[in-house]
């Protein structure tokens, strides 16, 4: 899961709802404190995950980019752009990379054999990738809960 605060907080709406209750009632800031703290506790734990499942992810898709030979070096470029914005158009990864339309498109190809990419949006103009590993990483968790 990939929590924020926030997110911990909606997560645990109703008990938040009742300790900040407690704390206006009777004035028990220490219970409402140790909650935040946990929450705090359990964000960062998270955070750390995340970002090591996104190191992983990188080091593992990087390996199969550098296996293509020639064309590494464009589609690395590429690649790691998409790091940096994990969802763009093509147009924005020619500025990125400030590599010609054509060799964008064959390493957005490369990507995309490689199941590192997916074009969402079936164009052939203003197409949009999305490096979907990294933005499923980052979507873990996410969910609103169902509300009571």
């Amino acid at each position: 899961m990939n929590y924020g605060l926030s997110l911990y907080f909606k997560t645990h709406r109703r008990y938040y709802y009742e300790l900040l209750n407690s704390v206006r009632l009777t004035g028990d800031w220490e219970v409402w404190l140790d909650f935040f703290a946990e929450a705090v506790t359990f964000t960062a734990t998270q955070a750390v995950e995340t970002a090591q499942q996104l190191l992983d992810l990188s080091n593992e898709d990087r390996m199969k980019v550098s296996g293509l030979g020639r064309a590494a070096v464009s589609t690395l470029q590429v690649y790691r752009a998409l790091m940096e914005h994990p969802i763009a158009t093509s147009g924005w990864l020619v500025e990125k990379t400030a590599i010609t339309p054509a060799t964008v498109n064959k390493a957005l190809a490369h990507l995309e054999c490689l199941e590192i990419v997916r074009e969402l949006t079936r164009q052939k103009r203003n197409r949009l990738f999305s490096y979907t590993g990294y933005v499923e990483i980052l979507n873990r968790g996410t969910e609103l809960p169902v509300r009571d």
